[in-house]
């Protein structure tokens, strides 16, 4: 049951969806009122667009991976739906003060934010926030609500629609890609803030068998104050089964210590830390994807990020793993420091910058400012190379550390007519450079790719060219994992329940296409339902079984493999079919020439290359796999 909230008028009503099936409250529900209730062709700033968040159902439930909140809209960077996720204690905080969902329509008169309390939404003026970053937002806000409000929060970037400006939730938690936060920026929504417990009866109010919350003991929390309570979330969403979810925690936390990348995530400096041995050539983008032997940049150790680490304000309620880690050098925002593993390559190594705290404040400033870490990098090494072959005079240098802190405030802002121009994104910002400069600009529907390279991994490759709402890195897992000599053979038989069978990662023909289309309809469902990526099948402990049963948990219903399979193939029908509404029929799904074109010269991966034509026998291949036809893309 969703808030629709019009902040042109101020008014606030509620919407019941709970005769519907299968959207679970999550992106599913957003993608139906995206296309129920606007038009095609929408600017998507303009007011009459739909701004959707949600916990749903499922996210917000004190149990592991299911932390999410969703954040969907058209995308300023793409002109699809553009999906971001959040993690951390905003979903609860959501469930908590009484909402699953909200979907925002119309522009405020002034700077405003929305306040979720009780059980009912309202729209606050926020002038006095203007200009504040996300971290001075989320203080004034708590200081005005208490000091347990969850915030969703803008920075300058979205106030000045940066077209791929974020969304960061309490503090550290980003929902990163695709401009998410610029679509608060048009609508003059700089917050939401949930604070203040539901009113008895709201929350269970939509569950037709409703239960007793479950009792937090039972998960190995202190006596007499649940992880919720300290959390400042009040009580945790209800759920039908406390024992069975009791069962389903002490199985993850048994579980992550045996698991390589559970534990990995959980130990320190974590698994977004980069610290360790060099990478193998060809495994993630240098100075943007132009470097294909050799780095020539230094890895950091594990020792590097001593002192750098900052308390969290606030992990995954619920879950035993602690993923996310805070870091950043002295002299910054630092409680802005979440880690997310895209960041250090983006911000470094694709830049050709390795000196870790200058990353480390970079990325903490882009989440302070309220910027994706992924597409500002990417923008700004394509204007280095731009630079570099005489494209872009007076342009930004590859290696120069002193001048990204500049180049980051100088984008936020718009302050000068280079941030104005890289604030567009690379794509837009090539076609006003002309002069070939779209070769360097290594997007997929003008979003910015990942910088896990997808030479080595074509399924990788693949899901940027060909998932509905642009390129992202976690869309599905990755192809090394299943490689029958270097991967983890302990998810080899999960992995073969949706069809994914071993094969070696550089291997580019049909059966990658159907593979890599199970494996993102697999993941969509987790999209789809909030449910954490990182903590689930095929590589993580969460296997189908737990998936299916943490589901039948929550809510009480009978849910199969096949429901989860199904409502994935659901959320990305939908997604293709606003993209293509959008669109008028025709699709960018074209990757970056240099992919196809240059291959990895050194190491491990050296020959690897997306061959075109292999590329296109793959691409049929994951058409069929999902039912789609292939005659409507460009």
């Amino acid at each position: 049951m969703p808030f629709i909230v019009d902040l042109t008028s101020g008014n606030v009503t509620k919407e019941d969806r709970s005769a519907e099936k299968g959207h679970y409250g999550g992106s599913i529900l957003g993608l139906r009122l995206m296309a129920e209730r606007t038009a095609a062709g929408l600017d998507p700033y303009d007011p009459e667009t739909l701004l959707y968040v949600a916990a749903g159902m499922l996210g917000g439930t004190a149990a592991p991976g299911l932390a999410k909140a969703v954040f969907l809209a058209k995308s300023p960077l793409t002109g699809v739906a553009g999906e971001a996720h959040a993690l951390g204690p905003f979903a609860a905080g959501m469930r908590g003060a009484g909402a699953e969902a909200l979907a925002v329509v119309g522009r405020a008169e002034r700077l405003s934010y929305l306040l979720v309390a009780g059980g009912e939404v309202s729209v606050h003026g926020a002038e006095d926030l203007r200009g504040l970053g996300t971290a001075a937002t989320t203080d004034a806000l708590r200081a005005r609500h208490g000091a347990g409000a969850h915030v969703a929060a803008i920075g300058p970037a979205g106030e000045h629609l940066v077209r791929y400006a974020s969304v960061v939730t309490d503090h550290a938690f980003a929902a990163g890609r695709y401009g998410l936060g610029a679509v608060f920026g048009a609508k003059n929504l700089k917050a939401i803030v949930c604070a203040g417990p539901a009113p008895a009866g709201v929350a269970l109010a939509e569950r037709a068998d409703p239960v007793a919350v479950a009792d937090l003991a039972a998960l190995g929390e202190p006596a007499g104050q649940t992880a919720a309570a300290r959390a400042g979330l009040g009580d945790p969403a209800p759920v039908a089964d406390p024992e069975a979810i009791a069962a389903l925690t002490a199985y993850y936390r048994e579980a992550m210590v045996t698991n390589k990348l559970a534990a990995w995530q959980a130990g320190l400096p974590g698994f977004a830390a980069w610290a360790g041995d060099p990478i193998d050539p060809g495994y993630a983008s240098v100075r943007n994807f132009s470097v294909t032997g050799a780095p020539g940049l230094r890895a950091p150790s594990a020792g590097d990020y001593d002192g750098r680490a900052v308390a969290t304000t606030g992990s995954c309620p619920g879950c035993p793993n602690d993923c996310l880690k805070v870091y950043a050098p002295p002299g910054v925002e630092r409680r802005t420091g979440g880690l997310g593993q895209e960041a250090f390559v983006s911000l470094g190594w694709n830049l050709g910058i390795d000196d870790l705290d200058t990353i480390l404040a970079a990325n903490a400033r882009c989440n302070d400012l309220g910027l994706d870490v992924v597409s500002l990098g990417g923008t700004l090494a394509f204007a280095m190379e731009c630079a570099e072959r005489g494209l872009l005079p007076g342009g930004p240098a590859f290696g120069d550390a002193a001048a990204l802190p500049g180049l980051i405030e100088d984008v936020a802002a718009r302050s000068d007519a280079l941030g104005d121009l890289l604030a567009e994104g690379s794509a837009r910002a090539a076609r006003r450079i002309g002069r070939g400069a779209a070769a360097y600009a290594m997007t997929v529907k003008d979003a910015e790719v990942p910088c896990i390279d997808p030479r080595p991994q074509p399924g990788i490759g693949l899901g940027y060219a060909l998932a509905p709402g642009g390129p992202r890195y976690d869309a599905l897992e990755h192809d090394l994992d299943f490689d029958p000599v270097v991967g983890l053979a302990y998810c080899f038989p999960e992995a073969a329940r949706v069809g994914a069978l071993p094969a070696p990662a550089g291997e580019l023909d049909e059966e990658r296409g159907r593979r890599t289309a199970r494996l993102l309809r697999l993941w969509s469902g987790l999209d789809a339902l909030n449910v954490c990526l990182f903590a689930s099948s095929p590589t993580r402990p969460l296997t189908i079984d737990h998936l299916t049963a943490l589901v039948r948990a929550v809510l009480g219903v009978e849910f199969t493999l096949e429901d989860l399979l199904a409502v994935g193939q659901e959320r990305l029908d939908a997604m293709r079919a606003y993209a293509l509404r959008e669109s008028g029929g025709h699709l960018d799904e074209t990757l970056p020439a240099r992919l196809h074109e240059e291959a990895i010269t050194e190491g491990p991966h050296r020959g690897a290359v997306l061959e075109r034509a292999a590329f296109e026998r793959a691409r049929a291949a994951f058409y069929d796999e999902l039912g789609w036809d292939p005659r409507v893309t460009a």
